[in-house]
């Protein structure tokens, strides 16, 4: 579903990202892991576009993503994303929030694109606050109805870039509920993430990064019990 090849991303003189590879696929949950400024967020970033690399390339569904050719709205309308900090439309409703890419984006008519955001925020569990601006929810159910916007256009790929770093500890429950029931069925989901519960019962893969590479990755149950590189090693020993 998603090749990157040889990913190298600077800002000025500091090399974030240094010849990443990554592949993914459909259907499988990715947990980025690594210590703040190991370069994970930037990789996110860059497969949706919203960083511009400065070397190598990014294949998603067997085709080249090249920003010189590749109509990137187009292509962003297939990848979700998920932010830290919800970035919803505080002057606009829990449901407006979530009709608004769909009715301007896919051009999707109100009535059908209403039909699909209550089917969404039911999903996950906010049907009740529809007509509710986003400064009356909580944290968590912020981040919920990010998720229902998120998939309102309905992508093949969801990017999530520590989704719950920015909620209380009791709120972040609800969240990974959500993206559990994402995983179960059969989105392919990126997830940086710091939660190693959720890295541990829902990720296909985990994904070891410092200083700008990728270090180690394997199934969960190898990477936690047996780590090979001295790196993640101390990195696991840290947050246990």
């Amino acid at each position: 579903m998603i090749e990157v090849k040889q990913l190298v991303k600077s800002f000025g003189s500091l090399t974030v990202l240094k010849g990443v590879n990554l592949t993914v696929n459909e259907k499988e949950v990715v947990v980025l892991l690594g210590a703040s400024g190991s370069g994970k967020s930037t990789l996110l970033r860059c497969l949706n576009f919203l960083e511009m690399y400065d070397q190598g390339e990014i294949w998603v569904g067997g085709t080249r993503i090249d920003p010189k050719v590749t109509n990137l709205n187009q292509f962003r309308s297939e990848v979700g994303m998920v932010f830290q900090h919800f970035n919803l439309f505080p002057h606009k409703t829990v449901l407006e929030n979530v009709i608004e890419a769909p009715v301007h984006v896919k051009k999707m008519s109100v009535a059908e694109a209403k039909a699909l955001g209550n089917e969404l925020l039911k999903k996950v569990n906010m049907q009740d606050k529809a007509d509710v601006y986003p400064d009356m929810l909580s944290g968590g159910q912020k981040q919920r109805v990010a998720i229902a916007r998120a998939l309102a256009m309905q992508p093949k790929i969801m990017l999530f870039d520590e989704p719950t770093s920015a909620l209380d500890p009791e709120l972040v429950g609800e969240v990974l509920q959500v993206m559990k029931q994402l995983a179960r069925e059969g989105m392919t989901m990126i997830v940086v993430t710091h939660e190693m519960g959720f890295a541990r019962e829902v990720a296909d893969r985990a994904v070891f990064m410092d200083n700008g590479q990728i270090l180690e990755q394997g199934p969960p149950s190898t990477f936690f019990e047996n780590p090979q590189h001295d790196r993640t090693k101390q990195f696991l020993g840290s947050i246990r």
